[in-house]
């Protein structure tokens, strides 16, 4: 059976792992991360919660209306704020504008791959894409602020961001040039992450139907791409969607 982390408590509370049972034992462990960490036996798994990813984000006002409407179709964990090229001035702006719809329904807002802009915006957090820039952002970011980790090319990676303070990891999300690891990598990945270590782990979903397979390969948050912000019936419906596919029991 797992050994199971009761992980730090981030703003909002959006990524802590797994957690024991109030029945059983809890041994209190030293300070990793920034974090109090506890181990504990714990036979049930939470349902996976909804992460959300925007897309590439340059006119804050019209692109806010379409996500309240995401926000208001499930219960989301975080949204991962995208923001197209411009000054940073006008990035630190545009993500404020989305951070004021965000947070004031207690959800986390992490700003992708631009760490020296979180504070400005008044931000939760950073993802960083690969090694390398997760652990250049760390001394910006951490102990304050929540760093997750992605572009992960090999479990080496992955362990490795863990130990260096990540607050979750992310697998299965495509690269700037939308390419992306076969999804049965992706499954493998997150099943042997889910079975070994207790750091939260995020499955990127590319299409509706990984919603569920995500799920029952074990990750703890599954992650709604580009493909809601296109749906034929708009991004509320497609959450709503997603969402009631994680409603469904795991084997």
């Amino acid at each position: 059976m797992k050994l199971l982390t009761q992980s730090f408590e981030p703003p909002r509370r959006c990524f802590e792992s797994r957690a024991p049972s109030t029945t059983l034992r809890v041994v209190p462990l030293p300070r990793f991360a920034g974090a109090d960490i506890a181990v504990a036996m714990n036979p049930q798994r939470p349902r996976p919660q909804l992460y959300l990813v925007t897309a590439r984000l340059d006119d804050a006002a019209a692109f806010g209306r379409e996500v309240e409407a995401a926000l208001e179709a499930a219960d989301i964990a975080a949204v991962l704020l995208r923001l197209g090229d411009s000054d940073e001035r006008t990035l630190a702006d545009r993500a404020k504008a989305v951070a004021a719809i965000v947070q004031r329904r207690d959800i986390a807002l992490l700003i992708d791959g631009r760490p020296g802009i979180v504070a400005r915006a008044g931000a939760d957090g950073a993802h960083l894409t690969g090694i390398e820039a997760f652990t250049a952002a760390l001394g910006t970011l951490k102990p304050d602020r929540i760093a997750g980790a992605g572009g992960l090319h090999s479990r080496h990676d992955a362990m490795l961001a863990v130990e260096t303070g990540a607050d979750y990891v992310m697998f299965g999300e495509p690269d700037h040039r939308g390419g992306r690891q076969p999804f049965d990598v992706v499954v493998e990945r997150l099943t042997w992450w889910a079975e070994l270590l207790e750091a939260p782990c995020i499955g990127y979903a590319a299409d509706p139907d990984e919603v569920r397979l995500l799920a029952q390969a074990q990750a703890d948050f599954v992650a709604l791409g580009d493909w809601i912000w296109t749906h034929p019936r708009g991004p509320a419906a497609a959450v709503a969607a997603a969402a009631e596919s994680l409603a469904e029991p795991v084997p």
